[in-house]
């Protein structure tokens, strides 16, 4: 890929168009004050452009592009880099009302209300005709400055699935060329159920009421495939006009439901990401958070932050670039939270910490007007630098006397766990868990993912995260690990809720195992087939001899059950520890139990067992593990934290990996009010000051404090 400055890139989204002069300044005078105040606090990089198409283009045909000059320039002057963005994210008025037929629907013959953004079908060859035009003239005219040094096409994809005609004929013709004829549909997907055999492809429904998961996980594997090929398109007509050194990305929003970040991302140079996160409270440890909170687009607590990371970092398991992240108050104006003192550093470097190339933030100035006047920018409604800017403008000298050292880092992980993107497609349509009041819960997939990453941050663990197609892709589409090197990258690898899975991955992870890998099988993990289709043999499918148990009844729970160690077993349980959500019937074969449910149904069954296999081992867990028993897992796992650091208070945090030359890289962090004090676990030199640190010496943590080590 194109080579980044040898620094942490730090900035923000600036959009001068958007800036009204105060009392009777110009507005070249505002650009000069605010490109001014971005120097002085060390900003790096903006990024520019992507939001506007009716200002680029403001009719039809009628091209604008000097506006934006003098923002480069001025950027240039001052050595601040510049990320240029395609604006087809934001159709401009006169293309909707001129091709209506252009829009979105949202179900079939529903077209998408016009006011926001993303309303547009943008596989529709008019919509390409024109975004194709825009992309050109503005990229054409801009990607010879030299203050550009990447390109971002479109922004945050995939917020929408499409049911337009076009896209369902589409559909039709990819299952055509998928599966040959109707017979082999109707036999892999199991029509003859409830009358939905076809005679022919004319027959098959539009997805609006559709009620057949195998339907519905190729429909969403369709939909996030209209996505990729999109970014993928723009990006290579972007690539006619940049240099050698640009790179080409987008912002993804993980959360969008028309995302497949390892896919999409295998067309860009670079993975990139809007980690938003509430502040305040929403970073205290010890962690106040309940446990059923539902994580969205926004996540609480900085378990959650630091898996937004490790998410962006698993697309292409590279560093990764932060294109938007809290400035201030994020949202809307019931929920104004803006961060206590530190906590801007602690969060920035978090990210940094597990791999983040750049933070910028959203957005230099904070709106007078639109929908997000109150998504708080760098730069309050007066213009005038407050407390926000002070705090950052720490930060960029902190990231500039860092330099090249910090700057992708290759973070350390204790444990891995495996995503798998369609099975949550499938969870949230036919999820195995229920919401406390009885109703299905569209987040069953996160929540039994998000309790065995969870349990592994509670007990001072790095996670890495792969997804499962990088490890072996039963396609053959892209290159995945023989089992023997997955063993040397990954020697604990946790694969909770990976209820889809092809024969050959549930083989390749046998295969793993006896290679001396250490396999963790979380609940409804090898349930079904690629095709969602459960298993005709018992569970875990295909692995059971490997696990030396099997299942075929399971259960719901509604309340919590309390678990304890088996008696000698060598995996200590908390007082307190639950087993939450689900029970799997595990019945042992020849396996030790490790855990038992104090139940007087439930207790028939162990809800953590392990087996020897070949040079490794297999180990289930029957149930979604409470934080208790979730922590007192991960520490079994890994016995021995990589970073080192021992007796951590309950508020720090310790997170290692190797810089590019070679050093390793400690960030430790207190997310309290309270200070704390760590003993140095090695001689480590302050980052930041210069200032040594030898073994056994105390490290005095402030409150909401982070400090940068070297070793």
């Amino acid at each position: 890929m194109a080579a980044l400055p040898a620094r942490v890139l730090f900035g923000a989204a600036y959009y001068h168009e958007y800036r009204p002069p105060y009392g009777t300044e110009r507005p070249d005078e505002r650009l000069t004050t605010d490109l001014d105040l971005m120097a002085d606090a060390r900003v790096s990089v903006i990024r520019v452009g992507e939001s506007v198409w009716s200002t680029w283009e403001p009719e039809n045909g009628r091209f604008d592009l000097d506006w934006l000059r003098p923002v480069l320039d001025g950027a240039h002057e001052r050595g601040i880099s510049v990320v240029l963005g395609t604006p087809t994210y934001a159709v401009p008025p006169w293309l909707a009302r001129q091709y209506p037929e252009l829009t979105g629907e949202r179900r079939t013959g529903e077209r998408i209300g016009w006011g926001a953004r993303q309303e547009v079908d943008f596989t529709h060859p008019g919509f390409r005709f024109h975004a194709e035009r825009v992309i050109r003239k503005v990229v054409g005219r801009y990607a010879g400055h030299p203050a550009v040094i990447g390109f971002q096409v479109d922004n945050e994809p995939g917020l929408h699935l499409f049911h337009n005609r076009g896209v369902f004929q589409r559909f039709v013709d990819h299952l055509r060329e998928k599966y040959g004829d109707v017979e082999t549909l109707n036999r892999e997907w199991g029509l003859v159920y409830w009358s939905h055999r076809l005679s022919t492809w004319a027959d098959l429904w539009t997805p609006d009421g559709n009620a057949q998961p195998q339907y519905d996980v190729a429909w969403r594997e369709f939909q996030a495939r209209q996505v990729t090929e999109f970014i993928g398109w723009q990006a290579d007509i972007v690539r006619e006009y940049a240099r050698p050194e640009h790179f080409v990305t987008t912002c993804l929003s993980y959360t969008r439901q028309a995302v497949e970040d390892d896919e999409l991302t295998d067309r860009l140079d670079i993975a990139s990401g809007n980690p938003y996160y509430d502040m305040q409270d929403g970073l205290l440890l010890p962690d106040p958070t309940p446990d059923d909170h539902e994580q969205r687009w926004k996540t609480t607590g900085v378990w959650a932050l630091y898996q937004t990371a490790d998410w962006m970092f698993s697309s292409r398991q590279e560093p990764f670039l932060v294109t938007e992240t809290n400035a201030g108050s994020v949202g809307f104006p019931w929920d104004n939270r803006p961060g206590y003192d530190g906590q801007w550093r602690q969060a920035a470097w978090a990210l940094v910490g597990r791999g983040a190339r750049m933070i910028e933030y959203w957005h230099w100035n904070t709106l007078h007007f639109g929908a997000e006047t109150y998504w708080g920018g760098v730069l309050p409604h007066t213009g005038r630098p407050g407390r926000t800017y002070a705090e950052l403008a720490r930060l960029g000298a902190e990231f500039e006397t860092a330099g090249a050292l910090v700057a992708g880092l290759e973070p350390d992980a204790d444990l891995t766990m495996v995503y798998s993107t369609p099975s949550k497609w499938l969870m949230q349509k036919y999820p195995p868990l229920a919401t406390p009041d009885g109703e299905p819960d569209p987040t069953a997939y996160h929540r039994v993912f998000d309790s065995f990453y969870r349990g592994a941050f509670d007990a001072g663990r790095q996670v890495r995260i792969v997804h499962a197609r990088q490890l072996h892709d039963p396609l053959g589409e892209r290159a995945g690990l023989t089992p023997e090197e997955a063993v040397r990258r990954h020697p604990v690898l946790v694969v909770p809720a990976l209820y889809l899975a092809a024969d050959s991955t549930l083989d390749w992870l046998a295969g793993y195992a006896e290679a001396g890998g250490h396999l963790v099988l979380g609940p409804r993990t090898g349930y079904a087939d690629h095709e969602a289709r459960a298993r005709q043999e018992a569970a875990p499918g295909r692995l059971t001899t490997a696990a030396g148990v099997s299942y075929d009844e399971f259960s719901n729970l509604v309340r919590a059950v309390p678990v304890r160690s088996a008696p000698d077993g060598p995996l200590a349980v908390p007082e307190g520890a639950t087993a939450t959500r689900w029970v799997e019937g595990l019945t042992v074969a020849d396996a030790d139990p490790l855990v038992t449910y104090e139940h007087p149904h439930f207790g028939r069954w162990p809800a953590v067992t392990t087996r020897r296999h070949g040079a490794g081992h297999v180990t289930c867990v029957g149930t979604v593990p409470g934080r208790g028993l979730a922590r007192a897992l991960a520490a079994w796992l890994t016995p021995t934290a990589r970073h080192g650091w021992r007796d951590l208070p309950a508020s720090v945090t310790a997170t290692t990996g190797t810089a590019p030359d070679g050093r390793r890289v400690h960030i430790v962090h207190n997310w309290s009010w309270e200070p704390a004090r760590v003993d140095a676990p090695a001689d480590l030199t302050d980052v930041l000051d210069g200032s040594p640190l030898p073994a056994g010496a105390p490290l005095d943590l402030g409150p909401w404090d982070v400090r940068v080590f070297v070793s």
